[in-house]
């Protein structure tokens, strides 16, 4: 019986796909975890689709020469802007993120769905076809948040100016009645404390790390068994950034709850 560990990468443009990498360990306890922060080129939300699927391209070159099995985008506007291109390109599972709009408007009360995200992602093909698809008469309110991106990066998610920021692009949405809130980019997750003690405890967030956890999960057993029985593996995770690896390494160490070690990407892939 093989004990070949099952190898997962994943990359995002900075440190907020951590809040998906959380969801995957808990879906594949013994897997080895391989993360990239692109955090040399934060954020995404501001680049062209262009400049976004040129360095995810990079990213999935390097994980796959690092032994991934199966490579997670987590980035909304990534996933935009790459995932198809990416799917031709290389023969192994490539699972990205999009906005969680089915289960908002199942969850709304209020008929109103409040999306946050970046600009990329609103502006983007697939977030329209989602909206096309699912909104049915939910009135959904997309809300960009320029700034948010880079105050996660900080590892600042509880100062004046992280509050103030989440308070100045929630009101639109609470404004208009939104009872359900899209956390439509990785990195907000991890502001889901402030967001409820702006916003009130009725709020509901929705994002989609547990969901992209259980799609890797099935499609790990269902394209990927000859690398099981995870379990006789131990659990690893290695860290990379094309970043500042010292500041990378301090801000991952903070968001995964335990003290890491971020290595610098080959000149390469910077």
């Amino acid at each position: 019986m093989t004990t070949q560990p099952l190898t997962i990468g994943i990359f995002d443009s900075g440190v907020g796909g951590l809040s998906v990498l959380h969801h995957i360990r808990e879906a594949l306890p013994a897997a080895h975890l391989i993360y990239v922060a692109d955090s040399g080129h934060v954020p995404y939300g501001d680049k062209s689709a262009e400049y976004i699927a040129q360095r995810a391209e990079c990213l999935t070159r390097f994980l796959l020469e690092q032994g991934a099995d199966a490579i997670i985008i987590a980035c909304n506007t990534a996933t935009a802007a790459a995932a198809a291109s990416l799917r031709a390109k290389f023969d192994v599972p490539i699972i990205g993120m999009e906005p969680a709009v089915k289960p908002a408007v199942a969850a709304t009360r209020t008929g109103v769905v409040g999306v946050l995200a970046t600009v990329g992602t609103l502006e983007s093909a697939r977030f329209a076809a989602l909206l096309e698809k699912y909104a049915g008469n939910v009135e959904i309110v997309t809300q960009g948040c320029p700034g948010l991106v880079e105050c996660i990066e900080r590892g600042d998610l509880h100062s004046s100016v992280t509050w103030e920021l989440v308070a100045k692009y929630t009101a639109p949405l609470l404004q208009k009645n939104a009872d359900t809130l899209i956390l439509g980019c990785t990195h907000y997750p991890f502001l889901a404390p402030l967001i409820r003690e702006i916003a009130g405890p009725g709020i509901t967030m929705i994002d989609t790390g547990a969901a992209v956890s259980r799609e890797l999960k099935r499609r790990v057993e269902v394209e990927l068994a000859h690398l099981t029985p995870v379990r006789d593996c131990a659990a690893s995770e290695a860290f990379w950034t094309s970043g500042d690896a010292t500041a990378a390494g301090r801000i991952i160490s903070q968001l995964w709850h335990r003290a890491v070690i971020a290595q610098c990407l080959p000149s390469g892939n910077l």
